[in-house]
């Protein structure tokens, strides 16, 4: 009987330890949520509305304006104008990514070009790994270019 409760009390503790990424995997995530989010930029580039939607956690919340657009369904729904016609209307390109040390969320920035390529704002997103090791967005807010001092 003490030998279960020895177990039982070992394996309690071992569950309730947060894990903590070691720098080297931190890097390594840094680099699967950059080119996520690559690949999330290159739906709009080609196109592709439905490849755009599997980025999207359920609950993704997509900041527009002084709104917020709340859910998968939603966000698809009001960025689909976006894939409209052949030309995309902007691109992003992230350029600085940080992940916790849990390695369960990550922000990512870069900047936002209009058609023509002129720098029109900054995007900031935050990302959340599933269980299965693939990234989702879970918020989304993009922000205009500040003028210099």
């Amino acid at each position: 009987m003490r030998t279960i409760v020895h177990v039982v009390v070992a394996a309690a503790l071992l569950c309730s330890c947060k894990t903590v990424a070691r720098p080297s995997d931190l890097v390594s995530l840094q680099q699967q949520v950059m080119e996520t989010e690559r690949a999330f930029a290159l739906s709009m580039t080609d196109r592709d509305h439905s490849a755009f939607t599997s980025f999207l956690a359920d609950e993704a919340i997509f900041f527009s304006g002084d709104s917020a657009v709340r859910g998968k369904a939603a966000v698809a729904a009001e960025w689909r104008r976006f894939f409209e016609g052949k030309a995309p209307p902007f691109s992003w390109e992230p350029d600085q990514v940080q992940v916790l040390e849990s390695g369960e969320l990550a922000l990512s920035t870069g900047p936002v070009l209009d058609a023509e390529g002129k720098v029109i704002g900054r995007f900031n997103s935050i990302w959340r790994r599933e269980a299965s090791g693939k990234w989702r967005i879970v918020f989304d807010k993009g922000s205009p270019v500040c003028a210099g001092p």
